[in-house]
């Protein structure tokens, strides 16, 4: 298939597929080295089912988070043969990266929502101020 029927069945735009594209969620690019054809003798590239699960697999980590050079491991994996992108040993370590990352993030939210949270309880229980109308 060509690139443009690639992107059909993907739901990307040719653009993302070349480069990345502009917006999230960016699903491949060429030019980064996680998408690759042969090209056909017209010089156009030809793309095939497995293209299309490498799309869709970086797109769907691509939802949950994972940046762009993140998803690499799980390219590689699909095409050293095997039927997930997840199943090889580089793959799990950038899971584990990512679950430490989420833990960090979460521990810092509970500590802003804390902090506000005690804002609120040291603030006077009715409001001074009405904002147009009678008090």
């Amino acid at each position: 298939m060509r690139i443009s029927e690639l992107a059909e069945r993907a739901g990307v735009s040719t653009r993302t597929l070349r480069d990345g594209g502009t917006s999230r969620p960016k699903a491949g690019g060429e030019a980064r080295g996680l998408l690759s054809a042969p090209r056909a003798a017209n010089g156009y590239r030809v793309y095939d089912d497995a293209d299309l699960e490498v799309v869709r697999q970086i797109r769907t980590l691509q939802g949950s988070g994972f940046g762009l050079e993140e998803t690499r491991p799980f390219v590689e994996c699909l095409r050293a043969g095997h039927p997930r992108g997840d199943s090889c040993p580089d793959s799990l370590d950038v899971y584990r990266r990512k679950l430490t990352e989420i833990d960090a993030l979460m521990e810092k939210l509970r500590a802003v929502r804390a902090e506000v949270s005690e804002r609120l309880l040291r603030s006077a229980p009715e409001p001074k101020c009405h904002l147009g109308g009678s008090p």
